[in-house]
């Protein structure tokens, strides 16, 4: 199965988050193939900063997270690149109106799609949109 893995997953698995055991148990469940794309990628270094910015993480910490994703997706995952393509698609899928969707989870959703994965993500108003639009999801 490829998983395509957002940022709430990709920080779980970098950092000290409510989430890091269950995201380390859900990929050690099974052999998958990891996708990780350039977007998500951006997303989790987001992500890291905040935390530095709110005192919740130190610059030192942060660093290390960053290697260690850097050093995750190099191992084991995908890297995909975001494509034009998912830009417009995530766009009729926010014109629906009818999702809560955000940009940056319909980006995803999109992403995901175009590289024919199952979303893994801990975000569960993502999950259910992504399954409105048709996408196989993992919730964590």
């Amino acid at each position: 199965m490829r998983l395509y893995l957002d940022a709430s997953v990709l920080v779980a698995l970098v950092s000290a988050d409510p989430f890091t055991a269950r995201a380390e148990a859900r990929l050690g469940a099974g052999t998958h193939v990891l996708v990780v794309s350039d977007f998500a990628a951006a997303e989790v270094a987001s992500a890291i900063a905040r935390r530095v910015r709110m005192r919740e993480m130190i610059e030192t910490e942060a660093r290390n997270a960053f290697a260690l994703f850097d050093a995750l997706v190099l191992r084991v995952a995908e890297r995909v690149v975001t494509d034009p393509s998912d830009v417009r698609a995530a766009e009729a899928a926010l014109r629906r109106l009818d999702l809560p969707l955000r940009t940056p989870d319909a980006l995803n959703i999109a992403i995901a799609q175009r590289v024919d994965a199952t979303l893994l993500t801990f975000d569960m108003k993502m999950a259910e949109a992504a399954q409105a639009l048709g996408l196989e999801v993992v919730a964590g």
